[in-house]
């Protein structure tokens, strides 16, 4: 595959950087939280933790930590977008809200 996933247009070549590349993708889909903190600390060093988080935003992935965030936390991200969103709209100034603190 080249630069692109065909299927969306969509630019994946930094997958191929990924911290995740050393470690099974089961590590990265755990079933408990014990499982989402050990994922979480491959991702906090991770040089394409950025664009790893918006591919799992902007694709909506429901499971797994993308990006060094839950998908509780790409929730979160995703509502606070959606905020200020509507406030920047209505002309109001939008809240910043850390979505990585809240429970």
């Amino acid at each position: 595959m080249n630069s692109s996933d065909v299927s969306t247009g969509m630019d994946t070549t930094w997958m191929a950087h990924g911290n995740c590349n050393n470690h099974p993708p089961s590590v990265f889909f755990p079933s408990d939280g014990v499982g989402v903190e050990a994922a979480k600390k491959i991702c906090a060093t991770c040089p394409v933790k950025e664009p790893c988080l918006e591919h799992a935003l902007e694709q909506r992935v429901d499971h797994g930590v993308w990006g060094g965030a839950s998908e509780r936390q790409r929730r979160r991200i995703l509502k606070s977008r959606r905020l200020a969103a509507r406030a920047a709209a209505a002309g109001e100034t939008p809240v910043d809200i850390d979505v990585f603190t809240l429970r």
